[in-house]
């Protein structure tokens, strides 16, 4: 920048206007007011019906009743960047299933996946011992956990069933040692 670009008076160098992400789209352009004028977009009575912790009845096909709680979690993600919609189903010794989705943030390295928003609800809801996961994504190919959610689920799963569905079926069953053959935990700290 030369010297009588500093001087312009027209110029504000020192005042930048700071703006969020979404505003930064420049005059004329559709803002999203629904955020950011602190409107509650949510509906009472569809929160109300959300079940936090769901119970399997022992006479139903149990495992299509997880892949069935975790397809109906992944309409709740939140992937307004990718589009890429994910929902985890965690069953507990005593039966009882906490469901997840995937929460984006547009720095993207801030998203919680699935399968760690379902842990963490599990885990804040006093439960410990879990027997398995199930995780839905609308892919043809299985879509396993990423690597932060399969160190996560060993430490605090241990060697749990997972099962991979999409929207049609299931398409794998395997044990998280498969997924995670060598895995970093407590053992090593020792």
């Amino acid at each position: 920048m030369s010297e009588s670009d500093r001087d312009d008076p027209k110029r504000k160098w020192p005042d930048i206007e700071r703006r969020a992400p979404a505003d930064r789209r420049g005059p004329g352009a559709p803002r999203r007011t629904d955020r950011r004028a602190g409107a509650d977009r949510r509906n009472d009575a569809a929160w109300e019906s959300i079940p936090l912790e769901l119970t399997l009845a022992s006479d139903e096909n149990s495992e299509d009743a997880l892949v069935a709680a975790a397809t109906d979690a992944r309409t709740r993600a939140q992937a307004r960047y990718s589009g890429f919609k994910v929902g985890a189903a965690l069953e507990t010794n005593g039966r009882a299933v906490i469901t997840g989705c995937n929460i984006e943030n547009a720095t993207y390295g801030l998203t919680l996946c699935a399968e760690r928003v379902a842990l963490v609800k599990a885990l804040s809801e006093g439960h410990s011992i879990f027997t398995r996961i199930a995780v839905v994504a609308d892919t043809v190919d299985p879509t396993p956990p990423c690597g932060p959610c399969r160190q996560l689920l060993w430490e605090y799963c241990g060697d749990i069933e997972v099962i991979l569905a999409n929207l049609e079926k299931t398409t794998a069953r395997l044990r998280l040692s498969t997924l995670l053959p060598m895995p970093f935990d407590g053992r090593l700290l020792e």
